[in-house]
């Protein structure tokens, strides 16, 4: 038995070395955290955020997207990378509430979030998202891009106004605001519920005291239906109750007049664009498929966008149409200046709704 003594101790010893020594496919297939997998930038990058992804299974994007559109975003991830898409679909206030109130109760459920520029910037400011370093974002418009880096522009909904084509002839359109105030739009003219936000960045590039005189006036004159959703907007404008809508997002009206719909729309200017944004959950359960979603939404998305009538936040995205220059709502402003033009929008339009 002592014979076999000196050879079971060179043994232990070499079996001590060889566990004391860096293992590359032992690391290689160690989970990342949720700042590595944000921050990771070796070689094989794709590949590593690829193998988490699989190991997960799943991916959570909460999101405020229209479900035709997530759906067709969803299927295209799983066939590429074979990772189930979970989505928790509501308006971008709800998204937002939903993630906070979850983190409060030490909850952690989302991966992605996905909504309206403004509802990023307020789970940015809780601390719920991850900033991101992807190569992917030196390939987009600068403007989709944020100072911290804790979420990025993905799409761009342009504001504009939508009428029904056998309702309304092209050469009756108003030319600005202040044609709405003619006889001829009297329950005519349609707006939706929540776009405060637009009435705000609007109000910025009309002048406050003129802009606001004015919506008072064409309310009192010619009455403004609201109505809650862009989406039911855009069919209440095919169906007709709705002939003209003063707010309606461009791709929508797009998608459904490339559908034959008897429905277009053109630009009142100063025309108002806001961004649509993707950022990586804080404390993603499974952040490798959290990254891997995020740069999936600023490449590959980017052409399944353009295919959907979207304005894609990269530079080689789908181009405004001649003669329309859009100006951008600051998420920023937007936030901080919610309540003041909330509060206006619910006087001014809301209130005086007929």
């Amino acid at each position: 038995m002592r014979d076999w003594y000196p050879q079971i101790k060179r043994l232990l010893a070499l079996a001590s070395l060889l566990a004391a020594l860096p293992c590359p496919a032992f690391a290689q297939a160690a989970a990342l955290t949720g700042a590595e997998a944000a921050s990771y930038a070796e070689p094989g990058r794709t590949e590593k955020l690829v193998a988490g992804a699989k190991k997960a299974g799943v991916v959570t994007v909460y999101t405020s997207a229209n479900l035709e559109d997530m759906a067709t975003l969803a299927d295209a991830f799983e066939k590429k990378y074979g990772v189930k898409v979970r989505v928790w679909r509501a308006s971008s206030e709800q998204v937002v509430q939903r993630g906070v109130a979850e983190a409060r109760g030490g909850r952690f459920d989302a991966d992605v979030f996905e909504t309206g520029g403004a509802a990023m910037e307020s789970l940015h400011r809780e601390k719920l998202l991850q900033a991101v370093k992807s190569p992917a974002l030196d390939d987009l418009n600068p403007a989709a891009l944020t100072s911290h880096g804790e979420w990025t522009g993905t799409r761009f909904n342009v504001f504009v106004a939508a009428y029904n084509t056998r309702l309304i002839r092209k050469d009756e359109l108003p030319k600005s605001y202040d044609d709405l105030l003619a006889p001829r739009w009297k329950g005519k003219l349609g707006i939706e519920a929540d776009d405060s936000d637009w009435f705000g960045a609007l109000m910025d590039q009309m002048g406050e005291e003129r802009g606001l005189k004015l919506f008072r006036s064409i309310a009192a004159t010619n009455g403004i239906s609201v109505r809650k959703g862009h989406t039911l907007l855009a069919n209440l404008i095919v169906s007709g109750e709705v002939p003209f809508a003063i707010t309606t997002y461009a791709y929508r009206v797009a998608q459904l007049k490339k559908s034959g719909a008897p429905v277009d729309w053109f630009g009142l200017p100063p025309v108002i664009a806001r961004f649509e944004g993707v950022g990586v959950a804080r404390r993603a359960p499974h952040p490798e498929a959290a990254v891997l979603f995020f740069d999936f939404m600023l490449t590959d998305a980017q052409e399944l966008l353009r295919n959907r009538e979207y304005f894609p936040a990269a530079r080689e995205g789908r181009p405004l149409p001649d003669g329309i220059s859009v100006s951008f709502l600051d998420p920023v402003k937007d936030l901080d200046e919610s309540r003041k033009w909330s509060r206006a929008y619910r006087d001014i339009i809301i209130n005086q709704a007929r």
